[in-house]
């Protein structure tokens, strides 16, 4: 199955959040829907945003995927080999 973000498909993916679960579970909230990602998509966007601005600004796959410093990231990453380890920038 491909990452939903930059559509590689690699050996095992993640699941993200989209409200991060600190911040539901602190308000009591139902746990948030989730989407698939590779381990590079995953840690890129927890590196540009902490869970306050996840949760408040980034909380769909398709804000996340209009963001354009992801979509940087993700125009570089897609060209990548899945097993290639990536590091994460600011």
């Amino acid at each position: 199955m491909p990452c939903q973000l930059c559509h590689r498909s690699v050996a095992e993916l993640t699941e993200h959040h989209l409200v991060p679960r600190q911040y539901t579970r602190r308000r009591k909230l139902p746990i948030s829907d989730t989407v698939l990602l590779c381990r590079p998509c995953h840690k890129q966007i927890h590196t540009l945003f902490d869970n306050h601005t996840l949760a408040r600004q980034f909380n769909t796959l398709e804000r996340l995927q209009a963001e354009p410093r992801l979509q940087k990231f993700v125009a570089w990453v897609s060209k990548q080999q899945p097993d290639k380890r990536v590091k994460s920038y600011r």
